[in-house]
């Protein structure tokens, strides 16, 4: 086994450049101060916002082994599809069987962050009660994809996150869907079905990989937007009540 073989892009190319042109278009939002309050209303600096995107975006590329798993046949070279999108079976030669990994764009990057979110706006009852409702969700629709993993419907993490946020929170309504939706992700399409990896013959299964990296990243993206929208959320005080800079981290 190579370990070089452990990284590749979870996406094909022409679906990878959709959340690239995602993110490129926050980026020119952002600059046209469409989204000037937005990024405050996370609790982040814009700045560390699309930097911390962008890390996804990257790091999607780069797996973490943790363990192995005995596979007789894996597959490899591959291009699967599941509810359209397509998504990358790797290459790899003499391989031993299944490597479980954690991606470092989708599984690192939005755990930290969660974790500082719920910090930061003490948002732990709110943030237990949303991330149920979207590991429920997403253990719901995820389905065994052989050749990937456990992959969900690309929309389904961030629609949930989105509805379950708004209903529970207005006031932290983009802060709840990114913790939601990323955390709920990965417990309930991935974590909560890890029995039922062996025998799908992926080379690499990684958690918050291939499968699910798609929804993780546009449940980020869609907290931004869920932020910039917040002043219709909270009504015509929305401004009066808007974080003060100072807060940005």
């Amino acid at each position: 086994m190579h370990l070089s073989e452990l990284n590749y892009l979870p996406l094909t190319p022409s679906f990878f450049s959709i959340l690239v042109a995602l993110f490129v278009l926050l980026v020119v939002l952002l600059q046209i101060g469409v989204l000037r309050y937005a990024y405050a209303r996370i609790g982040v600096s814009s700045r560390t916002a699309l930097l911390l995107l962008m890390g996804s975006l990257i790091g999607s590329y780069i797996n973490i082994p943790v363990a192995h798993l005995p596979e007789q046949q894996v597959a490899t070279g591959q291009e699967v599809i599941f509810f359209g999108m397509h998504y990358v079976v790797p290459v790899v030669v003499d391989w031993p069987g299944t490597v479980m990994a954690i991606n470092l764009g989708g599984a690192v990057i939005p755990t930290l962050v969660s974790v500082y979110l719920l910090v930061k706006n003490e948002l732990w009852i709110q943030g237990l009660l949303a991330t149920a409702c979207v590991t429920a969700v997403c253990h719901w629709l995820a389905h065994p994809v052989p050749g990937v993993g456990i992959a969900v419907p690309i929309l389904v993490p961030s629609l949930a996150a989105a509805v379950a946020a708004i209903l529970l929170s207005r006031s932290h309504a983009a802060s709840l869907a990114y913790i939601s939706g990323s955390l709920g992700t990965l417990i309930g399409a991935d974590l909560l079905n890890i029995g039922e990896i062996q025998g799908l013959g992926a080379p690499v299964a990684s958690i918050g990989g291939a499968g699910t990296f798609d929804g993780i990243f546009l449940t980020g993206v869609l907290a931004v937007l869920i932020a910039g929208l917040s002043p219709l959320l909270d009504g015509p005080r929305a401004d009066a009540k808007s974080p003060k800079r100072s807060s940005y981290w």
